[in-house]
């Protein structure tokens, strides 16, 4: 290609503009060798280098581009990016238009231009078309600083295809990588690095770029494949970047990563062992404390995880400084070239009163009710301080909904035997959900018809929204009733109790369902089958109180109207067996009893499987609903049918 060359600048300009280039950057290696210093100093020396490398770089853009002054114009625009870069903490890719520029000032000089080229394709035409040597270095430089861009962008294919120019216009003829190996990290890694000049001073040496570009690659390259579910692929790089260079912060990052893809793989061990690892790396890296607690609870080590979790909410509590990150004399780090969804999501750390929460619900599942008691209640307490205004509301929450962590708080309370509080805590639920629901509620049950029918139908879908959060205040509020109704059983007044069962029923009886009549526990929306559970529970209830006091044909109808709604159910069907057998409806009794009896063995499990889906606050319930005679109750009837000569079966 033709060169034509700028009228050069008079040698005094290029001289006073060298001269300034290696003042600013000789003050910049002092401010690195004194240290920090006070009071964000470094901060203030980052800011006061990016004022002066843009200014003298606003000097040089005023005259016309010119071959002999273009090394120096593209060191200064190198240093002034990474300043910039420094400056606001971040690789905003707006921030890299000016290498476009300087891009176009190379063109200009060697009399081509590229204005209406893209940033990939003006590249491809100033290596392939620029040859001019004393340019080398610092476009490669330059290539470098324009790749740490595209990779906090992850825009790792436009980086890739950089490297291959970049490449190419060292060694033509070199194969860009062997089958199997990741071509992005085999070309950072064959690129050789631009020796430095004295009068062209760098304030970041282009070989610590590279590692940050090689370790920013196999992170970022890491996640992507973790997001894809390749965990295999994923581990091997994050391991990659484990061993490149960065801050132990962003090792601690790694390492939790590593720790994910592990338990993602089904290795909860080796999990563990990443996590401990970032943990040494960097005790602040709090989500790989919060990782680990999950692991534990998959492991079924409730010691180990409510450790973890302890932990956790202490250091939260104590709101502790994150760990420092890179010196800030780095000015482009690993942390500012990977910051993806992917990334925010694994390190997320969790609010106290999520942690404050978990620590309640697995000591509630264990059976740990004192310590379950004790974590409720100060998570309702933080509630009660204005806490509400902090809990965090999205889907990532551990979290969830408020009226649910008061029903549990009553579970709990009911469980450890404090029945009083048990029914306090469910009144303010009661209380609460009164004025949001209506009178009467008609909803389609299945599914399939409560979903939006289109994208576009956004009335539709808000109306089926609101249908469903009118269902979930139904079932909260039916189930504090429920709750109470227990409570009182267990306070040994029946009457009081069977007030609040009969509320329970019929506040669940504003609910009316339509549908295709099929059969009801097929494909249920998830708020009915829960309201179906509680109206059992609480006909289950209300019968049994019936039967303490005497009034065996009113509880006869309870257990009835239960097995309508759930048949095959083992508590109410065993109660009815009772009622009848109270009732002197012996053959009944016995009837029904060989019915239940020699049902299929699978039918107990399935019914134990559903109740393990049912919402946690219910499980105190459904405990408190077993029947607890059934030894008793089947030899009576076995006794009763040898002194006979009734056969049940006919």
């Amino acid at each position: 290609m033709k060169r034509r060359r700028g009228a050069a600048p008079e040698p005094g300009c290029l001289q006073a503009w060298a001269a300034e280039t290696q003042a600013l950057a000789g003050r910049w290696r002092a401010a690195r060798c004194s240290g920090p210093g006070p009071g964000g100093a470094a901060e203030r020396e980052v800011r006061r280098q990016r004022d002066g490398f843009g200014e003298l770089l606003r000097r040089m853009w005023g005259l016309p581009a010119a071959l002999p002054t273009l090394p120096l114009e593209l060191t200064v625009l190198y240093n002034s990016l990474l300043f910039t870069v420094g400056a606001s903490d971040s690789a905003i890719e707006g921030e890299a238009e000016g290498i476009r520029q300087g891009l176009l000032r190379v063109l200009e000089a060697c009399g081509a231009c590229g204005q209406d080229l893209s940033t990939e394709e003006l590249w491809q035409k100033v290596l392939q078309e620029v040859t001019a040597g004393e340019l080398r270095a610092p476009l490669h430089r330059l290539g470098a600083l324009q790749a740490a861009w595209w990779l906090a962008a992850s825009r790792l294919g436009s980086t890739t295809g950089l490297f291959r120019l970049l490449s190419n216009a060292e060694d033509p003829g070199r194969a860009c990588c062997s089958e199997g190996e990741n071509e992005l990290l085999s070309l950072l890694k064959a690129w050789q690095v631009p020796a430095e000049e004295a009068s062209l001073p760098l304030v970041q040496s282009t070989e610590d770029l590279k590692e940050i570009l090689c370790t920013a690659a196999a992170f970022l390259q890491g996640l992507q494949e973790l997001e894809a579910g390749n965990f295999a692929t994923a581990l091997s790089l994050f391991q990659e970047a484990a061993g490149g260079f960065c801050s132990k912060r962003v090792l601690a990052q790694i390492y939790t990563c590593l720790g994910c893809c592990a338990q993602q793989m089904g290795k909860p061990q080796t999990a563990l062992q990443h996590l401990k690892r970032a943990l040494q790396v960097d005790f602040h890296c709090l989500p790989a404390l919060s990782h680990a607690a999950a692991v534990y609870h998959e492991l079924g080590e409730t010691n180990a995880e409510l450790e973890a979790l302890a932990l956790l909410y202490e250091a939260l509590e104590q709101n502790l400084p994150a760990a420092a990150s890179s010196s800030p004399y780095f000015l482009i780090r690993t942390e500012l070239l990977v910051d993806t969804p992917i990334l925010a999501s694994l390190l997320r750390h969790r609010h106290p009163s999520e942690v404050k929460y978990l620590l309640a619900q697995r000591c509630l599942q264990d059976g740990r009710l004192t310590d379950a008691v004790e974590h409720y209640l100060d998570f309702l307490a933080l509630l009660q301080e204005g806490l509400q205004q902090q809990v965090p509301l999205d889907d990532s929450s551990a979290l969830p909904r408020i009226p649910e962590v008061f029903l549990e708080a009553a579970s709990a309370l009911g469980e450890a035997g404090r029945h009083q509080d048990a029914i306090t805590v469910c009144e303010e639920v009661i209380s609460r959900t009164a004025d949001l629901i209506p009178r009467m509620l008609r909803v389609e049950e299945r599914l399939e018809q409560l979903e939006c029918p289109s994208p576009g139908a956004g009335l539709v879908g808000g109306l089926l929204s609101q249908k469903k959060e009118s269902l979930c205040c139904l079932a909260w509020r039916a189930a504090g009733y429920l709750h109470q109704g227990w409570a009182w059983t267990k306070l040994g007044e029946s009457k009081e109790a069977i007030t609040q069962f009969s509320r329970c029923l019929g506040d669940v009886l504003r609910l009316q369902l339509y549908g295709s009549g099929v059969e009801p526990t097929e494909n249920l929306l998830p708020e009915v089958e829960v309201l179906q559970k509680i109206r059992l529970l609480s006909l289950i209830g209300r019968g049994m109180q019936f039967l303490d006091l005497g009034r065996h044909k009113e509880a006869l109808l309870d257990f009835q109207h239960g097995l309508q709604i759930s048949p095959g159910d083992p508590a109410a069907a065993s109660y009815l067996v009772q009622a009848l057998w109270k009732l002197n409806r012996k053959q009944e009794a016995a009837a029904h009893w060989q019915k239940f009896s020699q049902s299929p063995p699978g039918e107990d499990g399935q019914q134990e499987g559903q109740r393990r889906s049912f919402p946690l606050y219910l499980v105190s319930c459904l405990k408190q609903a077993m029947f607890p005679h059934s030894e008793s109750l089947a030899r009576s009837i076995q006794d009763y049918l040898a002194t006979t000569s009734w056969d049940p079966s006919s």
